[in-house]
């Protein structure tokens, strides 16, 4: 989960012709739901806003972070729209069929909150919770990875960060002589070209973080 910037990209024109009371979801137009998604790519990217994988790989849905039967004044709000990946078994269809009860407020917004603030990744494919938060920043920290499930622990997850992270862990290894200062700018470069793949946020903090 990365940082992502609402304010950079305008609304939908389309949700203005749809009211909370007058109209249920599925009452979105094809023609709308696909300039919704090219308005969430210009926010996103072709990635998860949760787990950051690839979605034309994993598949894809217009997910609201606020459940539509519980906040259905937020149905047509673009400030609760999210692209999510189309897994059963974690992100978007987990968080509203799979995580049980929990508190919405209680969840990393990545559009409202920072998560590198909460998260470390590992080169091992692994997401820690930062030893320095208070503790209702942990209690949400560990709460978002748990509704979202993106456990640190949790097999295809962690394998797919793994091997997105694999090519620059090997690059590290002192037997190929690189010194300190090469890795150090060849990082630099790879980590620009990075920005626009899958798992980012995991590149970047193997290439950036002690």
């Amino acid at each position: 989960m990365k940082r992502l910037d609402r304010s950079a990209v305008p609304a939908p024109a389309c949700l203005g012709n749809y009211t909370h009371g007058e109209h249920n979801w599925s009452d979105v137009a094809s023609a709308d739901r696909v300039q919704i998604r090219a308005h969430l790519e210009q926010m996103q990217g072709r990635h998860c806003a949760y787990c950051e994988g690839p979605l034309d790989v994993l598949g894809h849905h217009i997910e609201h972070f606020r459940r539509k039967h519980l906040f259905q004044q937020l149905t047509f709000s673009w400030s609760n729209l999210y692209w999510s990946c189309d897994q059963t078994d974690s992100c978007g269809h987990y968080k509203d069929h799979g995580a049980g009860v929990y508190n919405v407020d209680e969840l990393i917004d990545p559009c409202i909150d920072d998560p590198d603030r909460f998260f470390r990744f590992r080169s091992d494919g692994t997401i820690t919770v930062r030893s320095n938060l208070q503790v209702m920043d942990q209690h949400r920290a560990n709460e978002t990875l748990r509704v979202f499930n993106l456990h640190p622990r949790w097999g295809r997850l962690r394998n797919m960060r793994k091997a997105a992270i694999a090519g620059y862990v090997s690059l590290a290894d002192p037997q190929l002589g690189f010194s300190a200062s090469e890795l150090r700018e060849f990082f630099s470069d790879e980590l620009a070209l990075a920005a626009t793949q899958p798992f980012y946020t995991a590149v970047r903090h193997v290439l950036t973080e002690p």
